[in-house]
């Protein structure tokens, strides 16, 4: 497995098409999600920073890029419905509601399964974000990587939104990431979250996915 330290070293940079991924760029995202790279990658509602949810130190380096606390809750970004099970817990009343909202720019708050790393967790709630996007180079890469991407929205400190524009973002963030992928435009909202915890759903935040269900 191929080691990514990308402290010293300037980011790559894919240009991925959004509608048909090329098999190739997205099999070299795999190997540097794996090799414990840092990646930036298109989603349905705005860029994010993404990285293996195994891998402490990817984690950590995301963490100081957005100058994140202890309290803040991960994402996990999966490939379908059937992936969820494994990282939290879901009745059948969760389930309607993620299949019917999924892929979509929602991120849904769950109470999280035992194969979730602790460090992932809310410390209180031990709750996970799980969320299905509806972007193919997302999807790609959670098929061709065979679990999901740990994930959050890249808005850097002091931004209310997130970053658009990958050649921006290279130029932001090209000693602190391993790649930047250039998906084309994917919108300037973050996703809206909904907590699954309670008796009913919640909304956390109002985002890019239409909440009219959830009111």
């Amino acid at each position: 497995m191929t080691e990514f330290n990308q402290e010293n070293n300037v980011s790559q940079f894919f240009q991925i098409h959004a509608e048909n991924p090329q098999a190739r760029l997205v099999q070299q995202v795999v190997e540097i999600i794996q090799g414990g790279g840092v990646i930036v990658y298109p989603t349905d509602s705005a860029y994010a920073l993404g990285c293996h949810l195994g891998d402490k130190h990817a984690m950590e380096r995301i963490k100081r890029i957005r100058q994140l606390g202890d309290k803040h809750n991960f994402t996990l970004v999966c490939s379908d419905l059937s992936e969820i099970a494994t990282y939290a817990k879901v009745d059948n009343k969760d389930y309607r509601t993620i299949k019917a909202h999924t892929p979509g720019a929602y991120t849904f708050i769950l109470n999280a399964t035992s194969e979730v790393p602790r460090r992932l967790l809310h410390p209180k709630r031990r709750t996970i974000g799980i969320r299905i996007p509806d972007n193919r180079i997302a999807l790609a890469i959670t098929e061709q990587l065979g679990e999901p991407i740990m994930s959050t929205s890249l808005i850097l400190p002091g931004d209310p939104d997130p970053l658009t524009d990958p050649y921006e973002i290279r130029d932001l963030l090209q000693h602190d990431v391993d790649l930047v992928i250039d998906g084309g435009y994917c919108g300037l909202e973050a996703t809206s979250v909904i907590s699954l915890v309670g008796e009913t759903p919640e909304i956390v935040r109002e985002g890019a996915g239409d909440i009219s269900d959830f009111r």
